[in-house]
């Protein structure tokens, strides 16, 4: 289940990083260049509702993910190393007098 979990993370973080660098800063969304955007498939405000909602739903997703994975693994872990509990050593094989 923890696989499955991981690989559709990994997805979801590759489309939400590639969302991300599609969106013009200024809000043209894919206006690259050309005032109508992709084309004449969208308007050019049309494209960046899409493209925000887009992110949205995948950020979503994410944080989803992220606390469904956390909660899971909680537990995951019975070995505990408390490097406050160990000996001090010193690097030297000097025995104690």
């Amino acid at each position: 289940m923890m696989t499955a979990l991981l690989i559709l993370h990994i997805i979801v973080t590759f489309a939400l990083i590639g969302i991300v660098l599609i969106q013009r800063s200024e809000g043209g969304g894919l206006g690259i260049g050309t005032s109508q955007g992709m084309g004449a498939f969208m308007t050019g405000r049309g494209t960046t509702n899409l493209l925000t909602r887009t992110t949205a739903i995948l950020a979503a997703i994410f944080m989803i993910l992220c606390i469904t994975m956390a909660v899971m693994n909680k537990g995951a872990s019975t070995k505990t190393n408390d490097i406050l509990a160990q000996p001090v050593s010193n690097g030297k094989n000097i025995p104690q007098k």
